[in-house]
């Protein structure tokens, strides 16, 4: 019965380091309580800067707005860069398996990403395949080559991001890796969000875990003009992480009130549970009327022949 942690926490914003020893801290005090899983939220390293607009209104941008992007772009993390390396190592030492949501550069690029680690080393990752509403205005869009569902010691892992969760196709992709432990990390803190994660868990007859952020407008540096005009204890993203089982039976009940991580136990074998009645893509499909095509190349703009 794998014990998964679920990290409801904000990002010390523009703040590597700082973020980085919060890391090492949750991931510690989880594999202390026992879990073999920590899942971190959406753009955890990196940082969701809630509310912040970057100078961008419809055919301009601020020279301000541009000084932030490059503060932004300075805290983002490279895949293979020593920041991973480090919850690399954090991973081993710890004995856990270590989902994470970071802020990802390649190249003059930022990609809203999921890091996967075990206890043996780095996994890989999965890259938003669309990011949302002004989040397309700092990230790139992910293409189809990193759309993973990774077999580990804890079950069959994948993610989607926030609201790639309503992306169906997408979900439908996941289903047909025979995902058991499917991880939502996000930074939607609406109270529908708990309906969402039940509607995944009971079409997918899987476990859903999600982490989401608990931002105060004190995570913003003291200099910055948002913490000046809400103050330190605005709260920006309320959290809300949860999880839940093959039948929609919630195992965590949102909560909205403040940093901390929650914990979840299940037993795989229950998976039989659901799909006794329902396989999306199994017993309870008809691929003679419906089929869906998936392409998992990885794109290029220049393409050498």
């Amino acid at each position: 019965m794998p014990k998964i942690a679920i990290v409801q926490a904000g990002t010390p914003l523009f703040d590597k380091p700082a973020t980085l020893e919060k890391v090492k801290k949750n991931v510690e005090e989880a594999a202390g309580n026992g879990a073999e899983l920590v899942l971190f939220p959406e753009a955890f390293i990196g940082g969701y800067p809630k509310w912040n607009s970057f100078g961008i209104t419809m055919g301009t941008r601020t020279p301000e707005g541009r000084k932030e992007f490059k503060r932004y772009f300075e805290n983002a993390i490279e895949e293979n860069g020593e920041e991973s390396k480090l919850i690399e190592s954090l991973a081993a030492q710890n004995n856990i398996h270590i989902v994470i949501g970071v802020v990802e550069r390649e190249a003059s690029t930022l990609y809203c990403s999921v890091f996967f680690y075990s206890p043996s080393g780095y996994l890989g990752k999965h890259r938003k395949l669309l990011p949302t509403a002004l989040e397309r205005c700092v990230w790139g869009q992910g293409d189809g080559s990193t759309m993973p569902v990774f077999s580990t010691s804890v079950g069959k892992i994948g993610s989607a991001i926030c609201w790639e969760n309503y992306m169906p196709l997408y979900r439908m992709t996941l289903y047909s890796k025979e995902i058991q432990i499917y991880l939502a990390p996000t930074v939607d803190d609406r109270d529908v969000w708990l309906s969402t994660m039940r509607t995944i868990a009971l079409e997918g007859r899987c476990f859903v875990v999600s982490a989401c952020q608990f931002l105060k407008s004190s995570d913003y540096p003291l200099d910055h003009p948002l913490r000046k005009e809400h103050g330190e204890d605005k709260v920006l993203i309320r959290g809300g992480s949860c999880a839940v089982d093959p039948l929609g039976t919630v195992l965590v009940e949102p909560d909205f009130t403040k940093e901390t991580i929650r914990y979840t136990e299940f037993d795989l074998s229950d998976l039989a549970l659901g799909k006794m009645d329902l396989d999306v893509v199994g017993h309870y499909s008809r691929p003679d009327v419906f089929q869906l095509k998936v392409n998992e190349n990885s794109q290029s703009t220049v393409v050498k022949k």
